[in-house]
């Protein structure tokens, strides 16, 4: 009888507490860990209306050799083994963090894979980050108390000078993390291909030029980083970077001309030999506060100072008389001064969540330049200006973020100074139609200011009545952009469907002009009346086995493109952009396969190929050594190609091919070690995160 009371008071208190639980609608701290826990290891992809929420097994955990290798099995980012960087498939800009702090590709082979606890992954990028990328990666991580970590990774080419190498070290005890990086990446080619045609009328006279060069070219670019962070888990984040990039790069080439004009025709011989160099220290300083339980106040302040050094000879000449043709003798000293400051802000509330901050970064650039047009000194500065706040929530099946923002561009050089505000804000509707499937709506409205190269005074000789330079009264170009997104993913699919729309005004555009200064023509800048492009793009991956031992990736957009010219010709292209990968893993082995097909895209008065791509690569892994080897551009060069379109002036097409990359085959290895010591207080940072996943 008793244990029949016992067991009866023992139900009954279970059904109060569950009656309990159900009036409240809460849980409690304790319980709300418990179910993370159980949506960590259960759900792989959960999508939201900005990002996707990633987590891994133990069989991938296990298998990668750091968190980089976790990243490359996302459907839509793939390992460039060319430069053996990630980035997104979609192409446009990828940007990295690690906890919410920019990362570098080295800090990212630097965590372990045990300490992923999952990756967000913004096909949308927040407000903060919106004019700086088209996608960002944020890899969430546990922290260690005491360990360290260190690997070098090595890849070079047998036949070519082709050399990737990195090393990274970091050790963390207690709340301190300690890491320093070095990287190099080499590239010595000594058979490029260059041949070009102009082709143009000039006084009533018909002018044509042949060239076939063959030239010796090459970079060196190093990176050394020394990082120490400090975290206080819910209290503070701080971070001090030095970093410091090494550049240097070269061509010396030479080769044949046949010149025609009307009927009379000469032979030349030219001659271009260049260097470029700089050495770039940068001070990057990051603090982040919790202030209370709701809101976070984050800082960060990046400054630079370097000096850039470039030099140009190009002389063409009548190879029978010698009499001169041109001599291009260009020497740039450009002193350069960067500052980034920012101040961003976020605060929890039941409904959602509000951020807000503001940006400013600017660039001072003094120049000492001897060129065609003689010797000048003069100085241009670039200000940015960025003010945002968007509020992100959830009611019911639907996610939604509004954000508005307000940028300021003022550039001034020597001829022009150009100041703008313009308002940028941004909608994101998202729809959960099931537990797989999701529709998201986008729009957005940003400016781009001209990069320095379309603002410069320089002025560079490229053939006989043919010069380029800048526009120093460029405009900014100002893009609405709109998104209707269908997601869907399952254990054998990860599919989206894009269709996009994207109209941009005061568009940036390069053309041919009549040039009254040097004679014949300028290739130059303009602000283009419009240009727009629309389109639907097809991402994702299929795995037949619903592992990873069979993954195939893809990319393909038809698309079509249009830019109406300050002088209202309308230009149109359309194309189909795609990229393939085709990888396999199994137990130690890593096959990858990746293929795509150039196709032409409007760049300015010019339709130009994208890099082709014909890559196999195969790496074994045994404990902590990973040993690899490839084959790049399978029975071809690397290529690129030019053209202009009917209504350029001149008619002009160029096709560069670097002979020494054709089957170029690559050995490599590397060698990853970390030890370290978890604590509980991994645990309530992994707690602490999770709730991002949920939302």
């Amino acid at each position: 009888m008793k244990k029949a009371m016992c067991s009866v008071l023992l139900l009954s208190s279970i059904l109060i507490l569950s009656q309990e639980s159900i009036k409240k609608d809460t849980i409690d701290e304790t319980k709300t860990a418990e179910i993370q826990e159980v949506i960590l290891k259960t759900q792989r992809k959960k999508q939201f209306a900005d990002k996707s929420v990633y987590t891994f097994d133990k069989e991938a955990l296990e298998k990668a050799r750091y968190a980089k290798d976790l990243l490359r099995t996302l459907p839509e980012l793939q390992l460039n083994p060319v430069t053996n960087t990630l980035a997104s498939t979609k192409g446009g800009t990828t940007l990295f963090l690690i906890n919410g702090i920019e990362a570098t590709d080295m800090q990212i082979r630097s965590v372990p894979p045990g300490e992923v606890v999952k990756v967000e992954y913004y096909d949308i990028p927040p407000a903060r980050w919106a004019t700086r990328a088209d996608v960002v990666v944020n890899l969430i991580t546990r922290s260690t108390e005491t360990g360290y970590v260190f690997g070098t990774d090595v890849s070079t080419a047998l036949n070519t000078g082709f050399v990737n190498g990195s090393a990274y070290a970091g050790y963390t005890k207690g709340k301190n993390n300690l890491g320093l990086e070095y990287s190099i990446n080499l590239r010595d080619y000594d058979n490029r291909k260059v041949h070009s045609i102009y082709d143009y009328q000039l006084d009533n006279a018909h002018f044509r030029t042949d060239e076939n060069k063959r030239d010796h070219f090459g970079y060196t670019f190093q990176n050394l980083a020394l990082r120490y962070t400090r975290v206080v888990p819910d209290q503070y984040s701080f971070q001090t970077k030095l970093n410091m990039d090494i550049f240097t790069s070269f061509i010396k080439g030479s080769g044949q001309s046949v010149f025609t004009k009307d009927n009379t025709v000469e032979d030349h011989t030219m001659l271009k030999n260049g260097s470029s160099d700089y050495v770039t220290p940068t001070l990057d300083l990051y603090f982040s506060k919790n202030i209370g339980k709701k809101d976070e106040l984050s800082i960060n302040v990046v400054g630079s100072h370097f000096t850039t050094n470039t030099k140009e000879f190009a002389k063409e000449w009548v190879t029978s008389s010698g009499d001169p043709v041109f001599d291009n003798d260009m020497n740039l000293k450009a002193k350069q001064t960067g500052f980034v400051g920012e101040l961003a802000h976020t605060h929890d509330f039941e409904a959602g969540k509000l951020s807000s901050g503001y940006r400013i970064s600017n660039t001072s650039i003094s120049n000492d330049l001897q060129n065609l047009a003689g010797f000048s000194q003069y100085s241009v500065n670039y200000l940015e200006q960025y003010f945002y706040t968007e509020f992100s929530g959830k009611l019911d099946q639907f996610t939604y973020r509004i954000g508005a923002g307000l940028t300021n561009i003022h550039n001034k050089s020597a001829e022009n100074t150009f100041d703008e505000w313009s308002f940028t804000p941004k909608l994101i509707l998202g729809y959960q139609l099931k537990a797989n499937q999701s529709l998201r709506f986008t729009s957005s409205y940003k400016p781009r200011s001209p990069w320095s190269a379309a603002l410069s005074s320089n002025v560079v000789q490229m053939a006989p009545n043919i010069v380029q330079k800048g526009n120093p009264f460029l405009k900014s170009q100002q893009t609405l952009a709109n998104n209707l997104i269908y997601s869907f993913n399952n254990k054998h699919f990860d599919f989206n469907a894009n269709a996009f729309y994207r109209y941009i005004r005061r568009t940036i555009n390069q053309l041919y002009v009549s040039d009254g200064i040097f004679g014949g023509y300028a290739l130059t800048y303009e602000n283009a009346k419009s240009s727009q492009q629309y389109g639907i793009q097809l991402t994702g991956s299929y795995k037949p086995f619903g592992s990873d031992l069979l993954v195939i990736k893809a990319v393909i957009s038809p698309s079509s493109e249009t830019v109406r010219t300050s002088n209202g010709a309308l230009i149109k292209n359309d194309y189909i952009g795609n990229n393939f990968v085709l990888s396999s893993e199994y137990k130690s082995f890593n096959l990858e396969y990746q293929l795509n097909i150039p196709v032409y895209t409007l760049s300015g008065a010019f339709l130009s190929t994208n890099e082709n791509q014909n890559h196999i690569f195969l790496s074994y892994k045994h404990k902590d050594w990973t040993f690899s080897t490839g084959m790049y551009w399978i029975g071809m060069p690397s290529e690129y190609k030019t053209k202009s379109l009917p209504e350029s002036l001149v008619n002009y097409s160029r096709e560069n091919q670097i002979m020494n990359n054709k089957s170029m085959f690559v050995l490599g290895f590397s060698y990853d070690f970390s030890k370290g010591k978890k604590t509980d207080l991994q645990k309530k940072l992994n707690n602490s995160t999770a709730p991002a996943a949920t939302f």
